[in-house]
């Protein structure tokens, strides 16, 4: 009896995890975000997500239906994007500032570059960055929690400590989010719940994420200062940094001892800003910095391939 064999190429081990499995598991670790937002800020957090997804829903079909290309949006990452992006904007902020920052993540940093999978760097901190650039006094602009339609002015955490204030929340008010701040990044027992479901999912690997806290602990311990060891854990997005930006697939190297550089790379410049910068909070530089990194890392730090014989000096 004649045998068949079946030629195929690699890989031939395959995940059950689609894309849009994996975006969809990234949405709801951002929900008790989310929530969290929604009840110390109000529902005008839920009108800022809303214009960040559906602007980059919208740009990303509009611009894959104008170049002839499948549209994708199906696969979850454009929400993904755009749910970023919100999570990093102050609660208060105009309409066309979600607009532009979606449509600048969406047509500049991410599909001008071929799409997803090929973007260099984290489409939403990217669009971050954009806007603290364009709009910087809309993106630096607080209000503190609860404060309903009389919005009071207030200075995140590390705001007052960069601009030589005493006096600072208590960890207990940092850690559960009654602090001012962007929509998402207030919250650590939130981003902490978050980041945990990704874990347990598999979703993404502990190595960056401690990595990343583990040196900005320790340089805060080796500054003399072990008391704000949390502050520092808390304050800022490093959580959401940490957990979800960090931890991009496209943008953050593959191979795992790359990837413990990179986070320790990212927590480095996170402490050099936040210390002797200028900009009270380096979480988004530093994140985007190893990001244009994550080349040279694979290159350098690439495993060997098994089976690969180990060269003998002659």
């Amino acid at each position: 009896m004649q045998q068949e064999l079946i030629l195929s190429g690699s890989p031939h081990i395959k995940s059950g995890l689609s894309t849009s499995r994996i975006m969809l598991d990234v949405i709801i670790a951002l929900i008790p975000a989310c929530v969290a937002a929604v009840y110390f800020f109000g529902v005008g957090c839920i009108m800022t997500i809303a214009l960040c997804i559906g602007s980059a829903v919208g740009c990303e079909a509009a611009i894959q239906y104008f170049t002839r290309r499948a549209v994708t949006i199906s696969d979850l990452s454009a929400v993904v994007t755009g749910l970023l992006l919100a999570l990093n904007l102050p609660p208060n902020v105009p309409w066309y500032i979600p607009v532009c920052g979606s449509a600048f993540a969406i047509i500049i940093v991410k599909q001008c570059f071929g799409g997803l999978g090929h973007n260099f760097m984290n489409p939403a901190l990217a669009a971050r960055c954009f806007l603290l650039i364009s709009w910087p006094v809309a993106m630096t602009t607080f209000v503190a929690p609860f404060a309903g339609v009389d919005a009071v002015a207030s200075a995140t955490p590390l705001g007052v400590l960069h601009e030589g204030g005493t006096t600072i929340p208590p960890l207990m008010d940092m850690f559960l989010g009654k602090i001012g701040g962007s929509i998402g990044e207030t919250s650590a027992l939130a981003l902490l719940i978050g980041g945990i479901y990704l874990l347990a999912r598999r979703i993404i690997s502990l190595r960056i994420p401690l990595a990343y806290m583990g040196t900005v602990a320790l340089i805060t311990l080796l500054t003399g200062h072990p008391e704000m060891i949390l502050f520092e854990l808390f304050a800022g997005g490093l959580m959401l940094g940490a957990f979800f930006m960090a931890t991009d697939y496209v943008s953050s190297p593959s191979s795992p001892r790359a990837q413990i550089i990179f986070g320790i790379g990212c927590g480095a410049i996170t402490m050099i800003v936040r210390l002797w910068g200028g900009y009270p909070e380096g979480v988004s530089f530093s994140i985007l910095f190893m990001n244009l990194l994550t080349p040279l890392l694979d290159k350098v730090l690439k495993p060997k391939p098994f089976g690969e014989v180990q060269k003998v000096n002659e």
